[in-house]
Order: C-alpha cells, then sequence, then structure tokens
C-alpha cells in the first residue's frame, strides 16, 4: 500500500520549505502527502514577510477530514502556528495510537525570521510527549531543554535530559555546527534501542539550505511508514536530504530551495526488491567510447582516465564504461541497488541463490556483492547512496 502520510505545516509561498517541500519529498519517495495547513507565510529565499495564522479549529477539521477518510500511516509536523494550536493538535493526535509523529520545533526561518512565539515554544513540551521523534537543530535544542550547549558534552548532555523528561527520541541535527564534517546524534528511550547513535558526512558548501529540516523530518515519517527502523528511516532521509541539495539550482538571491526532485533512482523504496539504475560495459578505446557516449548525449560525471568514466542519463540512472584488461571487466556487469543489501542476500542465500563474491566495501564508497545469472551474465547487486551520483570526484560536464 502506499505510505499515507499527514503533514501538518505551514505553507511556503517561496515553495523551499514548509508544506511544499515536505509533499516533494513525501512524492519522490514514493507517499501519498495528506496536509492540514496550520499558516500561511509570504516569504521567499531572502526571508518572510508576513505571517497568517490558520485558526486550531481549521487545523484540526483538516486532521480529521483526511484521517477519517484516507486513513494515514505517519505524521510530520513543521511549523505549528501558534500555542493554541500545538496544544489542540497534541490532543487530536495523542487518540491515534501506533502511528509514527516526527516532530520538527520549527522557531526560526533560515532567513534568522521568527516562526514561533514564547508560548508557542512553550506549547511544543506537550507535542514532544506524543512524537516518535523530535528533530530540533542546536538552537531548538537550547530552547527546548533550557540548558547549555557550548561544546559537544553539553549538547549530549541538553539530548539526553530532553529525550528522558519528554520520553521522546530526540535527533539532534548538527548544520549548524562548525567543522568540515555534520554529525547528527540520535538520543532514544525505548529499552531495547541503543541510548545514542550518531551519523557523520563532510559539509555540503552552498546555499542551497532553505527547507532542509522540513525535508528530513518529512523523509523520515516517509520511511518510518514503510517499516523502515527509526535508525534505517533516519539513515536513508539524511541520503535524501544530501542527494537533493547536491543538485540545487540556485533559484533567488538567498538561501535557496533544495532540488528533492533530482533524487531519482537514489534510494531504493523497498526493503526486498532491487532496483536497476546501473551498468558498466568494456572498453577497447577508452578515448573512443568515452567521446561516443558524450556525443549520445549522456552527461559525464567521473573520468578516471584512461580506464574509467560514469555518465548519467535524463531520469538519474548511470552508465559506465571500463577499460577492458587481462581478465577484468571482460563482459558488461548490470548493477541493482538494494534498500538493504544485508536482508536481500540473506534472502538469496536462503532461496539457493549462489553469492559469487561479497558483500565488500570498496574503496569508491559502494558496497558490493558479485554473483552470475544463469546465461551467465554478470550481476552487481550494491548500495552506495550519494555516491553513485554525487561522489567527491563528480565532474561538471563541461569538464
Amino acid at each position: 500500500m502506499t505510505p499515507r502520510i499527514l503533514i501538518i505545516a505551514g505553507s511556503d509561498s517561496g515553495g523551499g520549505a514548509g508544506i511544499q517541500a515536505d509533499i516533494k519529498t513525501v512524492t519522490m519517495l514514493g507517499g501519498h502527502a495528506m496536509t492540514a495547513i496550520t499558516a500561511i507565510t509570504a516569504q521567499n529565499t531572502q526571508g518572510v514577510d508576513a505571517v497568517h495564522a490558520v485558526p486550531a479549529d481549521i487545523v484540526l477539521a483538516q486532521i480529521d477530514a483526511v484521517v477519517g477518510d484516507i486513513g494515514v500511516d505517519a505524521i510530520k509536523i513543521g511549523m505549528i502556528g501558534s500555542a493554541r494550536t500545538a496544544l489542540a493538535v497534541a490532543e487530536r493526535l495523542a487518540e491515534l495510537k501506533g502511528v509514527p509523529i516526527v516532530f520538527d520545533p520549527v522557531m526560526v526561518a533560515t532567513s534568522g525570521a521568527a516562526l514561533a512565539d514564547d508560548a508557542t515554544i512553550g506549547a511544543f513540551e506537550r507535542l514532544m510527549r506524543v512524537a516518535t521523534l523530535t528533530t530540533p537543530n542546536l538552537p531548538e535544542l537550547k530552547a527546548l531543554s533550557g540548558m547549555s550547549i557550548l561544546d559537544r558534552d553539553a549538547q549530549r548532555a541538553s539530548a539526553r535530559s530532553l529525550a528522558d523528561r519528554r520520553q521522546c527520541a530526540v535527533l539532534v541535527k548538527g548544520g549548524h555546527g562548525k567543522g568540515r564534517q555534520v554529525t547528527d546524534r540520535l538520543f532514544q528511550v525505548a529499552p531495547d534501542a541503543p541510548p545514542e547513535m550518531e551519523w557523520s558526512a563532510p559539509r555540503i558548501d552552498g546555499d542551497a539550505t532553505h527547507g532542509t529540516g522540513c525535508t528530513l523530518s518529512a523523509a523520515i515519517a516517509t520511511e518510518l511508514a514503510k517499516d523502515w527502523t527509526l535508525a534505517e528511516a533516519i539513515a536513508r532521509a539524511r541520503s535524501f536530504v544530501r542527494i537533493a541539495m547536491q543538485d540545487a539550482a540556485g533559484l533567488g538571491h538567498g538561501h535557496g530551495p533544495m532540488a528533492q526532485q533530482s533524487v531519482r533512482l537514489d534510494l531504493n523504496l523497498s526493503r526486498f526488491a532491487p532496483m536497476f539504475n546501473q551498468v558498466t560495459v568494456p572498453a577497447d578505446d577508452y578515448a573512443a567510447s568515452e567521446h561516443f557516449y558524450r556525443l549520445l548525449g549522456l552527461r559525464q560525471i567521473v573520468r578516471a582516465k584512461p580506464r574509467y568514466a560514469r555518465f548519467e542519463s535524463e531520469g538519474g540512472a548511470t552508465f559506465s564504461i571500463a577499460q577492458r584488461d587481462a581478465g577484468a571487466h571482460a563482459r558488461p556487469m548490470v548493477y541493482f541497488e538494494c534498500g538493504d543489501l544485508d536482508v536481500t542476500l540473506s534472502y538469496l542465500r536462503a532461496q539457493g541463490v549462489m553469492i559469487d563474491e561479497g558483500p565488500v566495501d570498496q574503496d569508491w564508497g559502494w558496497r558490493e556483492a558479485r554473483l552470475t545469472d544463469p546465461a551467465g551474465n554478470a550481476i552487481c547487486l550494491y548500495q552506495a547512496g550519494e555516491m553513485r551520483r554525487y561522489p567527491p570526484w563528480r565532474i561538471d560536464d563541461d569538464a
């Protein structure tokens, strides 16, 4: 069944954050987005010019209308509009037992504009108590916990205290931190879950940061609706956000919108079924093959002369050439990306399928396993995430 995701958030007229970013995210991840709009904003990449809060009874009416008819598999809460709305929404959602709820405690827009007053922030405590996960950035963590966040130890103590007091998992987003690495930390309260986990990745340079928090929380909610664990949902959502930041078009004159529409064939929607998105063929003359496929209209994204080149096609599939060596790259290799490679391999082995090699973590950031079909064709099952289309060595097509 298509995951049904209810988004309770404000509208962003610039399309970079809020309801608009959430709908794009849910759609690209294969879900059906439903909305309860809490506020209408007049904003763009440079700032917020006006905010009109939607009355709490209208917000509740939107929730009741879609839940009563369509149903809901997960909920994302963003900008809430007012303290009264926050309390009313919390009471209504408390009735939905077993539905995962991801709360992004929006207080300030990327441009710096305030999107929640003190009374509304105070009411966030009630929303946290019904949420499965709350996703504050560092300034929001300080406001919610009332504690210092001057260093890593203080941040950890603050998040741990907040999670324990509200009995809600807390994902502290590290984008406001310093350094070339961005680290997000998860603090859990479930007795059967690790108390703390973290994910780190190189910081992505650029101004296309409008809507990152909205997109992350909407993606986590969508993945939870597909029965991924909380840790798995966060990892997949982080990959979605990073890929969407990589190909942003640079719209506007401030903090621009991301490119959710560019996350194509990058995150397998299924835990079990492999997804085709890459093939490699041998080349006897590297230069001739590279020239041919560029003439064909493919966008070159990797050049490792004189042995390997990768291209991107319209729609997001990738294609590679590899110089044919004695005993290596002698035949085409078809690649299928897996949502969970280890789960896929366990299933195949249980069905009697022979795995020739792997899984192996490769130097180029892919985790791979090799096998052969009944006709002798070479197959690679793998996981790569952003490393397929956006490795650090990605080149511009005109390079």
